[in-house]
């Protein structure tokens, strides 16, 4: 039985938790904040519930492959809904596409919102993802990075390589396979889901769709906390134990390998493994003591693109509104202008901005357990925004900013169609400099790197730190963000370890 260190209570590490306290490891999870979920968080305000970050579940089977490791089933745990539409979408020009839970209902949607052949433009495209995807699922997703080895396992065919196209953006991608524009700007919307540009990021991401329509677009009904409350039951169940209001002020070393950590009050928990779920950034420029062993991750690290951030509103709203999806999607009239402000390129080369017409996310979800009264909802809206920076780009610190772009994105909301400015009861906001604070992600970037450029998954740190003893999971490690992805980490990390 080793001991075993988990730092952060995020998905990732509860995830590593359970699965190593099933299979016999004495665990021990330290977390900074008050309570456990990470960026998968929940507030409650006035009675009504939000979740503070994921609100969506992909990919189901790989919660269940850790239920199912630790001795449960996933419906046991939480009730998971299937949606359906999955997301709606609106347009600058007035065009509205719902798009349905199921895939093979998707084409005849897109064909009577959007004509022009759009189903068989978008079938196509799913085609050559779903190839990408049985190319890349075990040998990257589900594997450890492994310098060339992992290269030479996604490249044991041609054809396989002129499939996943790494030379290939996700913008050319989808300039190859799709006529419609309004058909690009959909699959443009899934870069932002590794916290990317599609104009850099690779064609691989394709993926990304093709999972969520494959596999189902899912909610918790309760809200996605839940599912990190019940991942925590599991670890409990297991014995491990958790420990909250925890801040870890450095990892230690000793031999040459990890050998535990020290808090910020001068605890020191000793540990055989110790498992971090900190931000890859912070981890290395802040609580690693300077070894020429990770100096190339720090190296790679800096030289990565960090993620985009964003910029919440938490809207406690009287009143209902008559048919709004689960999730809707309020796109601009120019997208790329979203990319040059939030990344700093193009017209604001050198100098990110907040995005002065945003895309708009809104999470609506129809359910009694997240509000006061039947005539209430809670809406969870996100737009993209630059990383907290206040040296050179964004200080979200800044007296006033929050509050004054806050006011700016109800009045686009407002624009295309979703007035609430005289239903609101209560709002929060929370900028990239709060979620800097709350979660320590490294200016708030929501998955540590982004996918920016065709070398960016390698640039991600590896699971198995260049520390013997020491490993990453979470969002900001292999294989990436997102809650799928960061459950993988975690078994890939049981994995490592191994049994007792």
């Amino acid at each position: 039985m080793a001991r075993v260190v988990v730092v952060g209570a995020g998905l990732g590490g509860l995830a590593t938790a359970a699965r190593l306290a099933a299979a016999g490891h004495a665990v021990t999870v330290l977390e900074q904040a008050a309570g456990i979920g990470g960026k998968l968080g929940r507030l409650d305000v006035d009675g009504h519930s939000f979740d503070t970050g994921p609100s969506l579940v992909t990919l189901p089977q790989v919660l269940r492959d850790l239920f199912a490791a630790t001795g449960a089933r996933l419906e046991d745990s939480v009730d998971l809904v299937r949606l359906d539409p999955a997301v709606a979408y609106r347009f600058a020009d007035g065009t509205r596409l719902s798009v349905p839970g199921r895939a093979e209902e998707v084409p005849r949607a897109l064909d009577e919102a959007l004509g022009d052949g759009a189903g068989r433009q978008w079938d196509a495209l799913m085609e050559r993802a779903a190839a990408m995807w049985r190319i890349s699922e075990g040998p990257f997703l589900r594997s450890p990075l492994a310098g060339a080895a992992t290269l030479a396992r996604l490249a044991r065919r041609p054809s396989d390589v002129a499939t996943v196209a790494p030379w290939q953006s996700l913008r050319g991608l989808g300039r190859q396979h799709l006529r419609h524009p309004h058909l690009r700007t959909l699959l443009d919307r899934y870069a932002t889901y590794s916290g990317s540009d599609p104009r850099r990021a690779p064609a691989v991401l394709a993926t990304v769709p093709y999972a969520e329509q494959a596999f189902g677009s899912w909610y918790v009904r309760g809200g996605l906390h839940e599912l990190a409350r019940a991942v925590l039951d599991r670890a409990v169940a297991h014995g491990a134990v958790p420990r909250t209001g925890c801040a870890v002020d450095r990892m230690l070393v000793e031999g040459g390998r990890a050998s535990g950590v020290q808090l910020a009050d001068g605890e020191r928990v000793p540990a055989d493994v110790v498992v971090s779920g900190v931000d890859a950034a912070a981890l290395h420029g802040r609580l690693l003591p300077d070894d020429r062993r990770t100096r190339g991750v720090r190296r790679d690290l800096g030289r990565a693109t960090p993620s985009l951030s964003g910029v919440v509103l938490m809207l406690a709203l009287r009143g209902r509104t008559p048919g709004l999806a689960h999730h809707t999607v309020l796109f601009p009239d120019d997208y790329d202008a979203e990319f040059d402000a939030v990344f700093g390129v193009g017209r604001h080369a050198g100098r990110p901005v907040p995005v002065a017409d945003p895309t708009v996310y809104v999470s609506a979800p129809a359910d009694p357990a997240l509000v006061p009264d039947e005539d209430s909802e809670s809406w969870f809206v996100l737009v993209n925004a630059p990383r907290h920076d206040p040296e050179g780009g964004v200080d979200w610190d800044s007296p006033g900013l929050a509050d004054r772009y806050a006011d700016e994105v109800l009045g686009v909301m407002a624009r295309r169609g979703l007035d609430v400015r005289q239903r609101i009861r209560r709002r929060v906001v929370r900028t990239p400099a709060d979620l800097e604070r709350d979660t320590g992600s490294v200016g708030g970037s929501i998955y540590g790197s982004s996918s920016n450029g065709s070398r960016a998954a390698f640039l991600r740190p590896s699971n198995a730190s260049p520390v013997p003893g020491l490993f990453l999971v979470g969002g900001s490690a292999h294989p990436g963000g997102g809650l799928p992805l960061v459950t993988l980490s975690a078994e890939i990390v049981a994995g490592l370890v191994g049994p007792p």
